[in-house]
């Protein structure tokens, strides 16, 4: 799950730290041929993240790791050329960590440390344990805050999982205990309402048991089968689907939660709306990618309280949005029904 907010800090540092070292190199540099070969090649390593930060969402997994490449041979050559910009490795440390295995992580971590290191006590008048220990203390902080936020992410899932879990699957075998201990109850003096419960709760088995499934297609690798977004979505309301736009590679993730909106919103409009009719509609724009379910049902009121055991649905898919830095919009009226518009940054 990508952290929007820390990929941002972690984009606006590496500018940062950019800028500060070419500054440094101007200040106390003549404007020789070195420096001007090292702003040249700052000026690439700056275009090659830019243009990676840019188009990261279209990029595949193996672009991305050659983008990665790219990027840190960039700087160990502009490192060579003006070693002022060694501290550019922190936010390049982060870029590692997300798109690196452990045991590779672990090699660049090594690489990148060692060479803040040699910089450092090639920069030095003299030998001071600081030109070593601070590179590693930052390293192993930068790393320690890595871990934190991604066990802190762990958590949060965690704690969405065992909700869905508590109002599906154990609200379900609640209520099918209560049928079954009411036909319990009534077996030998009624038994023809003792067979009603049963089937009641045969019934509730069933929607239940199709609530556990979709909850495991839920918690499965997002996949569209080769198929495209919007060939999934037409599968999904063959009736009334409509694409807007030019379709353009988005983000896997993307992917996988338009899809998952757009079953949890047909869901709710075709169990709990009485809809006639369902529009679709995906958008491909210039930044964003949108997607907009109207159905023509019973609607709801978004003001009043939700009934127990409801209302986790579109939670879900604010949650899925938010994750992704896009928004969703819920309108809905009594009698009039409810229109679901998600986006998604491209």
């Amino acid at each position: 799950m990508e952290n929007v907010w820390l990929n941002r800090v972690m984009n606006a540092g590496f500018y940062l730290l950019l800028i500060a070292s070419a500054s440094r190199l101007l200040f106390r540099h003549a404007l020789d041929g070195q420096t001007v070969l090292a702003l040249v090649i700052a000026a690439m390593l700056g275009l090659i993240y830019t243009l990676g930060t840019l188009y990261w969402q279209r990029l595949s997994h193996k672009v991305r790791l050659f983008w990665l490449g790219s990027l840190l041979v960039c700087w160990l050559i502009l490192v060579e050329v003006a070693p002022s910009f060694s501290w550019c490795a922190v936010p390049l440390l982060f870029m590692c960590m997300r798109l690196l295995s452990v045991r590779m992580l672990i090699v660049a971590t090594t690489v990148l440390t060692a060479v803040v290191v040699a910089v450092q006590i090639y920069l030095g008048d003299r030998f001071d344990p600081s030109q070593i220990l601070a590179p590693i203390g930052v390293a192993a902080m930068t790393i320690a805050v890595f871990l934190e936020i991604r066990r802190a992410g762990v958590l949060l899932e965690r704690e969405r999982l065992s909700r869905e879990i508590h109002d599906t699957i154990a609200q379900g075998l609640t209520s099918q205990r209560m049928l079954l201990q009411a036909a319990d109850l009534v077996w030998d003096s009624d038994p023809g309402k003792a067979r009603d419960y049963v089937r009641q709760a045969e019934r509730a088995s069933g929607e239940y048991l199709e609530e556990a499934r979709r909850f495991v297609r839920d918690l499965a690798p997002a996949a569209l089968g080769g198929q495209s977004l919007a060939e999934a979505l037409t599968e999904l309301n063959p009736g009334d689907f409509r694409l807007e736009g030019t379709p353009y590679p988005i983000d896997p993730a993307a992917e996988a939660a338009l899809l998952r909106i757009a079953q949890g919103a047909l869901a709710n409009a075709r169990e709990h709306a009485n809809a006639t009719r369902i529009v679709v509609t995906l958008s491909y724009l210039p930044d964003a990618v949108s997607l907009d379910v109207v159905d023509d049902g019973a609607g709801f009121d978004l003001d009043a309280p939700s009934a127990p055991g409801r209302g986790y649905g579109l939670k879900a898919m604010r949650n899925r949005v938010a994750e992704l830095g896009g928004t969703l919009v819920v309108e809905s009226v009594p009698g009039e029904g409810t229109a679901v518009a998600a986006r998604i940054p491209a």
